[in-house]
């Protein structure tokens, strides 16, 4: 338990920047030191130790809990108790817990004279997040000085991942044979060299609306259970999502979407892609945008039901026509065409075949819903080189319930003439079959789950841009996983899956 004195010490970024004051006043040099900070060890305190020898003041921001991409279950420990330990060494005047995702704001705050870094800092090149640029650059512009200390520095992520227990023994074995042939550097190069790729995404856009409401209780006059109206939040889903993860990824993403005239959200959408995403909408008269409303408890983000706004039936010869042409004149421009069917409508057999004969890499995700259950089967795709869908519609489109995975995947990629197919498998992790690699097994990579939603389309958006590469099978499924990961661990499409963060989680579970 930390005594009431370095509790004192912990103080939020506005109070420390406040008593900071009282420093400068009297003179005193103001180092800063930052970092998670999730197993305190002695390198840390070295470090630690190091780092006060420069000043008079030594103050430690540590990142939040929410913003810790160091792999599944990471942070270990909370951020208050981190905070809490580092305030009681002797050597920490005050520690912060940071607001933002990077040091950047916390140094702009503190205006320290000296800003200190480990010496795994010191190669700039090998911080794979860039953010050692950021915070060098913010020291600077408030005349600090960056420092690096020599001390010999241990791995936190290596001894709580090796000593700790922070992954089930069936995940720990496999990073620990993933890892004898593929390094996290070899991964970050490889994925990295997919920014040249030029990437159509087809499928229909979808509005997500969470309206989080609290429950009051059953109406005494009706059969119904009341609730109270909080906030609402709207995110860019389906096909805009996909855009969205690729385009932190690629350099050239394009979209061809429908949306309705009634009530088409285009200004909306616009505005929540990303700015290399291009879109290509078609408007349909007579109908509105997809627009999927949940009722949502915000304490532990319960759905409560869904109201969908949209058209199921194929698109008029009207809005097809044009949409065909686009898409004829445009698919042979692209080494990835990522399908997202969803099923409401927009590609019907004509564009189905167009996609399959024309598209040199075509990866295909059909998902079955509330919608189209039974109707929309990846099988309604007579060709495409990577399929990608979950579990429960491999077994709709065999009409199996009970056999193998394995077997049905066989025979899945068969009737579509895919060398490449994944199953994604919720909790189980996802199987992935090469005809030239044979089968790989990944194991879940998720050990807390805020919101599903979305995770499907961050694990096929990445592994499409894999496959699309020509990346192995194993590493194409590895990469996916990471991303579903990292996806669940967020509101539904909030925000899409970027580089740096993606980066760290992968160095951080191969250490």
């Amino acid at each position: 338990m930390a005594s009431n004195g370095s509790r004192s010490r912990v103080l939020s970024l506005d109070a420390l920047a406040q008593a900071l004051k009282t420093a400068r006043a009297k003179r005193l040099k103001i180092v800063h030191c930052h970092g998670v900070f999730d197993l305190l060890h002695p390198g840390h305190i070295r470090h630690l130790q190091a780092a006060k020898h420069h000043g008079d003041v030594l103050v430690v921001t540590i990142t939040r809990d929410e913003y810790v991409n160091k792999g599944p279950g990471r942070p270990v420990f909370p951020q208050q108790l981190r905070a809490e330990s580092l305030a009681a060494l002797g050597c920490v005047d005050y520690v912060a817990i940071n607001d933002t995702p990077t040091a950047v704001e916390a140094i702009r705050k503190i205006r320290p004279h000296f800003y200190v870094k480990g010496n795994d800092y010191k190669d700039h090149d090998k911080d794979v997040t860039g953010g050692i640029r950021q915070e060098e650059k913010a020291a600077k512009s408030v005349g600090a000085k960056l420092v690096i200390t020599e001390e010999p520095m241990l791995s936190s992520t290596q001894l709580l991942n090796q000593h700790f227990g922070v992954y089930p023994p069936d995940t720990r074995a496999f990073l620990d044979s993933f890892s004898k042939r593929h390094s996290s550097d070899s991964i970050i190069r490889s994925v990295e060299s997919l920014r040249k790729l030029k990437v159509l995404v087809v499928g229909e856009a979808i509005v997500d609306e969470y309206h989080y409401c609290q429950a009051m209780g059953k109406s005494p006059k009706e059969t119904i259970v009341s609730t109270r109206f909080i906030e609402a939040e709207a995110f860019a889903g389906g096909s805009l999502a996909a855009a969205n993860h690729l385009s932190g990824f690629a350099s050239e993403v394009q979209l061809v979407a429908c949306l309705g005239q009634e009530d088409s959200r285009e200004a909306f959408i616009r505005s929540r892609l990303k700015p290399n995403v291009k879109p290509k909408f078609f408007l349909q008269k007579g109908a509105s945008s997809i627009i999927k409303r949940r009722f949502v408890d915000p304490a532990f983000l319960t759905k409560m039901f869904e109201v969908s706004y949209l058209s199921d039936k194929e698109l008029p010869a009207e809005v097809e026509a044009p949409m065909l042409r686009h898409l004829e004149a445009e698919l042979p421009k692209f080494d990835l065409v990522l399908v997202t069917d969803y099923g409401h409508g927009m590609l019907g057999p004509r564009a189905v075949d167009l996609l399959c004969h024309e598209a040199r890499f075509l990866c295909v995700n059909t998902q079955t819903n509330s919608a189209n259950i039974g109707y929309n089967v990846i099988t309604k795709y007579p060709k495409a080189h990577l399929a990608c869908i979950d579990e429960p519609e491999l077994r709709m489109a065999t009409r199996d319930r009970h056999g193998p995975v394995e077997t049905l995947l066989l025979d899945v990629a068969k009737q579509l003439r895919t060398e490449q197919m994944i199953v994604t498998r919720g909790h189980k992790g996802s199987l992935a079959y090469s005809r030239k690699e044979g089968f790989t097994s990944i194991p879940v990579f998720s050990s807390k789950v805020v919101d599903r939603v979305g995770a499907g389309d961050a694990y096929l958006s990445l592994a499409s841009l894999c496959a699309a590469g020509g990346l192995p099978i194993d590493v194409t499924a590895f990469v996916g996983n990471a991303a579903g990961a990292m996806k669940v661990g967020t509101v539904c499409n909030r925000t899409p899956i970027e580089a740096a963060p993606l980066f760290k989680f992968l160095t951080a579970m191969l250490k």
